[in-house]
């Protein structure tokens, strides 16, 4: 959709050739759309909606379901030697087809006349879906797709109500393996083909394909092969009925009880945009969230799966301190405060901080206020690096490296790793505070951690550098507190909390302005996540006159990388082909 489509004509009709815009009129009312612009965008751009399964806008259309008919109409040819004959309103008569055609597969005209109502339509609509529902079963109580499925949805406002079909339904295939997190009920699938297309033209995996003909025609699995590409689970969420479900998701809640929570995923430097949905204080499930400048509708499975760490046996919920060789529960001002203590009368070459670039803009400022009430300057980032998968997995395994060189105003802020590393196995540094890493998955081993006079970690879950801390904070995590991040592109997002932290856990930023006010009582004292965030538009150029509600859900570009994003950069090459509308 184009955004200098309008509602109303704008430009005078006989000039709108000129900027590249036609004139169509949908219902009864003329708007200006794009030249080449689909007949279901131009509807949607005028707020009508046209019914439709097979369509996507991110996938080619085959026009296969025949959902999306409407009348079409255009200006009569004069006979040989009359002019066209205009109205009142500037604009010729239009004569009106006596057949439907499909909206998503055909382009606007100049003067071209579209109706999405009418007897001719829907009748075509009663017809369309009368035989979609021929073999269809009748298991809406128990489908999961029930509450958020489009042929439930049109078969109450464009079905009949009743059926003709006598004979008994074709049997199909139910509860098929197809992979290893999606099952397929080939008796729910109206042939839509969106899976398969996915697969092929965004995947780049065409694992999926029909076989038989007429109502015997099944969605099937090429031979000797599985659905397991790491983007597999898209097709469930493209499916418009109960075909195609998730194995982790399937028979677990309702989704009409759940609560949907705009955010973003922290897996990798992309920052895909995510819906987190819960009830209660549980998380059932994450889907992507559309934004074209940052993962279109799409997001990798293995990203969307990992928010079952939230809920892992081994999540920190209570502040923990050592004593007599075992770590017993305490309250968190008690653990704040003995986390300070260690540090005193300790010059700064003798102190660390080895942080994490998974933390938030708002995080990394306080730990930097901390570095400077600790008087040190051995302060590190621990950094993942692996491959880029071709897609949205990027090569930075870590969500915040952009943001952690904009706020700590380093360049390089993993540089230090080996030499704080080598500093305390020789036990030249003697404290370190440790914020969400584990550093035995670093290269750190115990005994080097054992040499720490003060260990304080930071954590939402135990691990083996926790077993060795003298003072264990338990945070939160990504779900469960508000920031802001800049992925790789450098695009600032937003989190959202959309459970509360377990039991005495809190946010992270909160944790460490408490321990900021213990190290410097003279220092900035934050009473929400907004008066952070005030302190980073001070102090970053970048963020200057940002505020948290101002990221909005979609997110600000606040800096130029270099860095793309191979499926969006792949995605615009075909809109630019003409092949999806995007």
């Amino acid at each position: 959709m184009s955004d200098s489509a309008t509602t109303t004509p704008t430009l005078p009709k006989d000039l709108a050739a000129e900027k590249g815009m036609v004139n169509v009129q949908i219902d009864g009312h003329w708007i200006q759309v794009p030249k080449g612009t689909r007949m279901i965008e131009a509807c949607k751009m005028a707020e009508k909606e046209v019914p439709h399964y097979c369509y996507h806008p991110k996938l080619s259309s085959p026009g296969n379901c025949r959902m999306c008919l409407v009348q079409m109409g255009m200006p009569p040819r004069p006979a040989p030697g009359e002019e066209p004959k205009f109205g009142e309103d500037g604009y010729q008569e239009i004569g009106w087809m006596p057949r439907p055609v499909i909206a998503c597969a055909n382009t606007v005209g100049e003067n071209m006349g579209i109706r999405t109502g009418g007897d001719l339509v829907e009748k075509c609509r009663e017809g369309v879906m009368e035989f979609l529902l021929i073999n269809h079963p009748l298991d809406c109580p128990i489908c999961d797709q029930a509450g958020e499925c489009s042929l439930q949805e049109f078969s109450v406002e464009h079905g009949k109500g009743t059926s003709r079909f006598q004979e008994n339904k074709v049997k199909k295939p139910k509860n098929v393996d197809i992979g290893p997190r999606i099952r397929l009920d080939d008796e729910r699938c109206i042939m839509c083909s969106r899976c398969i297309r996915f697969m092929d033209e965004v995947a780049d995996d065409p694992v999926l394909g029909f076989t038989d003909r007429g109502t015997h025609t099944t969605l099937s699995v090429h031979p000797g092969r599985k659905l397991d590409n790491n983007y597999g689970l898209n097709t469930v969420d493209i499916c418009p009925v109960g075909a195609l479900t998730s194995n982790d998701f399937r028979f677990q809640m309702r989704v009409w009880f759940l609560k949907e929570t705009p955010s973003i995923d922290v897996n990798c430097g992309t920052g895909c945009n995510t819906t987190i949905w819960t009830r209660g204080n549980e998380i059932f499930r994450v889907t992507p969230r559309e934004n074209n400048e940052v993962n279109s509708a799409w997001m990798p499975d293995s990203h969307r799966l990992a928010f079952h760490e939230i809920h892992s046996d081994r999540r920190l919920t209570s502040p923990l301190t050592l004593s007599g060789g075992q770590h017993a529960s305490t309250t968190m001002e008690r653990a704040v405060k003995e986390a300070a203590l260690g540090f005193e009368g300790l010059p700064g070459n003798e102190v660390a901080i080895i942080a994490s670039a998974r933390g938030t803009n708002e995080e990394l400022l306080l730990i930097k206020k901390i570095k400077e009430a600790l008087g040190t300057d051995n302060l590190v980032l621990i950094g993942r690096f692996g491959e880029s998968d071709g897609k949205l997995i990027s090569a930075d395994r870590n969500p915040n490296t952009t943001g952690a060189k904009m706020v700590l105003g380093d360049d390089n802020p993993f540089e230090k790793y080996d030499q704080i590393k080598g500093d305390i196995a020789s036990g030249q540094i003697k404290a370190a505070l440790v914020i969400g890493e584990d550093l035995t998955e670093s290269g750190y081993s115990s005994d080097e951690l054992s040499k720490l006079q003060h260990l304080v970690v930071l954590n939402i879950l135990s691990n083996a550098t926790a077993g060795k801390a003298h003072v264990v904070l338990p945070g939160a995590s990504f779900a469960e507190k508000r920031g802001s991040m800049v992925n790789v592109t450098g695009r600032l997002q937003r989190l959202n909390r959309a459970i509360l932290p377990p039991g005495e856990s809190a946010p992270d930023w909160e944790i460490l302005s408490a321990l900021l006010a213990e190290l410097n009582p003279e220092g900035p004292k934050p009473q929400k996540i907004q008066d952070v965030f005030q302190m980073l538009a001070d102090e970053v150029a970048e963020f200057k006159d940002l505020t948290l509600q101002k990221i909005g859900d979609l997110g600000v570009q606040v800096k130029d990388t270099g860095e793309t994003i191979p499926l969006l950069e792949k995605e615009r090459k075909r809109i630019e082909n003409r092949e999806i509308v995007g």
